[in-house]
């Protein structure tokens, strides 16, 4: 059965929270709990978070627009794909691997919650002491990251498997570990989610066709139209805000969403 008020929140979270390192999975797993809302095949989280990939193409197209037309010719357009594509084929091996226990095991309702609270709050205090402690940024540039680094920052990315890991938190911060200037390893977190996050979404859809009504189609239509028009605002502001502050704010907000869940759980 449709419901379409819950379908649209759970859009704006989607929207507001996959491009911030504070785990858009779980603020939407933790939503549809709130909301008792259980989406057919549980593919809405996944498809709707495409939604805002989307926002990033949008953002960028005239950067892959002029790789796409210059491919053929430019050595700096082919690095820049080859870089995307190196740093992607981990998350596809794991996602492959995985997909089964990713769906069964860390996504079901009776346990997620508690790794979500686990994770928000130990990845919030990691964020507030790496970003103390992160060397001198050496690789200024997210369009030209060596091939090492991209895949590095690849592997970064397969941690997001766990719901209340970030993915652009993992591979902004792993990226600044490996000495990629912030902005940057913002960019290259962009960039990579466009293939990973198209690959989850058509993997999930197959895995879960059949059980699909039309109604689970008219919720996921209404979460991605607003997941892709949210974060079109969030992705033209991340980047400044990433500069001018870091990712301190986001590991208080972390820790204090986490310390809630908790609470929640225990008085549940």
């Amino acid at each position: 059965m449709s419901d379409f008020p819950a379908a649209f929140i759970l859009g704006i979270v989607e929207g507001l929270t996959e491009f911030l390192p504070v785990s858009s999975t779980a603020h939407l797993l933790i939503t549809e709990m709130l909301l008792d809302y259980h989406p057919p095949g549980e593919v809405l989280p996944i498809v709707i978070q495409f939604g805002a990939i989307l926002a990033v193409v949008a953002v960028y197209w005239r950067k892959f627009w002029g790789v796409a037309v210059t491919l053929p010719s430019s050595a700096d357009s082919r690095h820049f794909v080859l870089s995307v594509l190196v740093a992607f084929i981990p998350s596809v091996v794991a996602g492959l691997t995985l997909h089964g226990f990713i769906k069964e095991v860390l996504f079901a309702r009776d346990i997620a919650s508690l790794v979500i609270a686990v994770l928000l709050t130990l990845g919030g205090i990691l964020i507030l002491v790496l970003e103390r402690h992160r060397p001198e940024p050496r690789f200024s540039d997210g369009d030209r990251l060596p091939l090492s680094k991209a895949f590095q920052i690849g592997l970064c990315q397969v941690l997001a498997i766990f719901p209340g890991v970030s993915r652009s938190g993992a591979t902004i911060l792993g990226g600044e570990l490996l000495g990629v200037d912030r902005a940057a390893a913002a960019n290259f977190t962009f960039y990579l989610a466009v293939p990973t996050m198209m690959a989850a979404t058509v993997l999930d859809i197959y895995k879960n066709l059949d059980a699909l009504a039309a109604a689970a189609w008219a919720d996921i239509g209404i979460a991605f139209v607003t997941a892709f028009l949210v974060a079109l605002v969030v992705v033209k502001g991340f980047i400044g805000f990433l500069t001018r502050y870091g990712l301190a704010p986001f590991g208080w907000y972390r820790i204090i969403a986490g310390l809630a869940l908790f609470a929640w759980i225990a008085l549940a």
